[in-house]
């Protein structure tokens, strides 16, 4: 996936470019394989919760990784707002996952949320994967990580339209707020540098 995403343009990559996108492009398929090869059943609180981990785990890595390459000091705040409030996601939902894995649903249901989920998570991996990248890595990451929360936002949108369990819901309706806050930042500051 890698080389064919973004060799029209690798020519024309500075070496930081290259490595920052090379170890995006690392987080990236890792991210893919984590949410589509996840462990699945019969409870879309569980599955939301093992496949939601993956993706915010790949927002902690992508925002460590823009850290080492930005000076920009709004960007800064974003990225370390990212990590902190991911990290704290994922341990709201580790906590949850127990008894939310006794919180089962039709196999209608499951289907349904399923093709959902499918739909959405497709189109995120697409955009993330075909994001434009040059020389200005701000805006890569920016490019790359509006995608990414989008996704997130939708998947949560997508599994509240679903019995889920009721530890799950705070960490969903969080998730939703923040992300689109964190969408609008990243929209505001995109428009200013490039």
């Amino acid at each position: 996936m890698k080389e064919a995403i973004y060799t029209n343009n690798l020519y024309k990559l500075t070496a930081d470019a290259k490595e920052y996108l090379s170890r995006y492009y690392d987080i990236l398929e890792e991210m893919i394989s984590g949410m589509t090869e996840a462990l699945l059943t019969e409870s879309i609180s569980r599955n939301f919760i093992v496949q939601m981990t993956p993706h915010h785990i790949a927002a902690i890595e992508m925002s460590e990784n823009i850290l080492k390459y930005t000076s920009l000091r709004p960007l800064i705040e974003i990225a370390e707002g990212i990590i902190s409030e991911q990290t704290e996601s994922i341990e709201n939902m580790l906590k949850a996952k127990p008894a939310c894995g006794m919180v089962f649903n039709s196999p209608y249901d499951l289907s349904l949320y399923m093709r959902r989920f499918s739909f959405i998570t497709d189109a995120m991996f697409s955009e993330m994967g075909s994001a434009y990248a040059d020389n200005n890595i701000s805006a890569d990451f920016m490019r790359e990580m509006i995608p990414h929360h989008r996704g997130a936002v939708r998947m949560c949108e997508n599994a509240l339209s679903f019995d889920v369990c009721s530890e799950l819901k705070p960490v969903m309706y969080k998730i939703i707020s923040s992300q689109n806050k964190g969408i609008a930042e990243m929209e505001a500051l995109l428009s200013k540098i490039i």
